[in-house]
């Protein structure tokens, strides 16, 4: 996909440089815990900074109700980012206003008003159309920062030029979520294996009783189609569940923690793929050359269900191939086991890198396009 680079904004010299970041970083008590978001965002700013431009970034932080409110002030992310590079002002959170995310008109003239040219670096907003994202290019020359550029030629170029063999691995809650990046990622892989909460619509799409695992009664008929289509599709074959009375989070409410089968005692909840299931999928990542990993395994936050999760994480760090997360979830989890650092390519955004991969475009993409 071609993008108009920074390159082709020309000469920057005392220019004044509005940049759309995603500084949407969890903040705990005033406190930033992961600021992967903002030391992303470095190279495109350094640039524009090196090339004489005054630049001013932007961003949103949470969900606040399209008004100001101090719990999703930027304060934390200016002091961080002050500590990172100088000279780059920092707008207040874009979504005090209703008019970031309406894309309204008023609001996109008030953002860009005093600015030379525009940059989108924000990879992880870029699949909404909101007004910072989608609106400035209406006005501005415009261009693709080193994030975004470099999130489209990773993720576009699985759709295209993955080498063989290519591995997906899907967890997560839902089906629903993801169905449309599954059905994508069967054209162009060799093998999908699904673990997390989703495996059991699936599973019970085989037959399997499930227990009270999370099921979505109305996707069993599309896994089901899926399966019977001949897709190369891998489901655990063992399950860790949790039994009667037992709690997510809190071991000290009592019930037994133990692997059983694909069909499980009612009243018991699969929270984790079994350690044969973890074997098998790394025997598959293990002799890939492309690895796409999105949505963990199992309830990793609770330490008794974490073994999957971190046993297919472990795995695809030590993958010789070319490795991606796909932001979100299993992101968190491979930062959390230490093991970020290993992987080729960690995406920066969960839902955009999905849809990226599902429909192969986003509309802040299109719009940088249209410039």
């Amino acid at each position: 996909m071609d993008l108009p680079k920074l390159e082709d904004l020309g000469d920057l010299s005392g220019r004044r440089v509005l940049v759309r970041c995603d500084f949407n970083v969890p903040v705990v008590d005033g406190e930033i815990v992961d600021d992967l978001r903002i030391r992303s965002a470095l190279p495109t700013l350094r640039y524009l900074l090196d090339s004489g431009a005054q630049v001013t970034a932007c961003s949103h932080l949470g969900r606040p109700m399209g008004a100001p409110d101090p719990a999703y002030s930027m304060d934390p992310v200016r002091r961080r980012l002050s500590e990172l590079v100088r000279d780059v002002d920092l707008l207040e959170n874009l979504r005090f206003d209703p008019g970031e995310t309406a894309d309204e008109p008023e609001f996109v003239e008030r953002l860009v008003e005093g600015h030379d040219a525009y940059v989108n670096d924000a990879f992880g907003a870029s699949h909404r159309s909101h007004a910072s994202v989608v609106g400035p290019p209406r006005y501005l020359p415009s261009a693709a920062g080193r994030l975004l550029a470099r999130e489209v030629e990773v993720l576009g170029g699985l759709r295209a030029t993955a080498r063989r063999p290519f591995v997906g691995i899907m967890g997560g809650a839902k089906v629903s979520d993801k169905l449309g990046v599954i059905d994508a990622l069967l054209d162009v892989v060799d093998e999908l294996v699904v673990g997390g909460g989703m495996c059991f619509t699936f599973l019970a799409a085989q037959g399997a009783n499930v227990g009270s695992s999370l099921l979505e009664e109305n996707m069993i008929e599309n896994c089901a189609q899926l399966l019977d289509s001949g897709a190369p599709i891998r489901l655990p074959t063992d399950i860790t569940a949790l039994g009667p009375g037992g709690q997510i989070g809190d071991p000290s409410a009592g019930g037994e923690v133990r692997q059983v089968g694909t069909s499980m005692p009612e009243g018991w909840m699969g929270l984790d793929i079994g350690p044969g299931t973890a074997v098998e999928f790394c025997d598959l990542i293990g002799a890939a050359r492309t690895v796409l990993w999105n949505g963990p395994m199992g309830v990793f936050e609770d330490s008794r269900f974490a073994a999957g999760t971190r046993t297919v994480a472990e795995a695809v760090a030590e993958c010789r191939g070319f490795t991606v997360v796909g932001g979100g979830d299993s992101a968190a989890a491979a930062r959390l086991f230490g093991l970020n650092d290993k992987m080729d390519h960690v995406s920066t955004g969960g839902g955009a890198a999905l849809e990226l991969i599902e429909r192969g475009d986003l509309p802040g993409l299109a719009a940088l396009r249209k410039a």
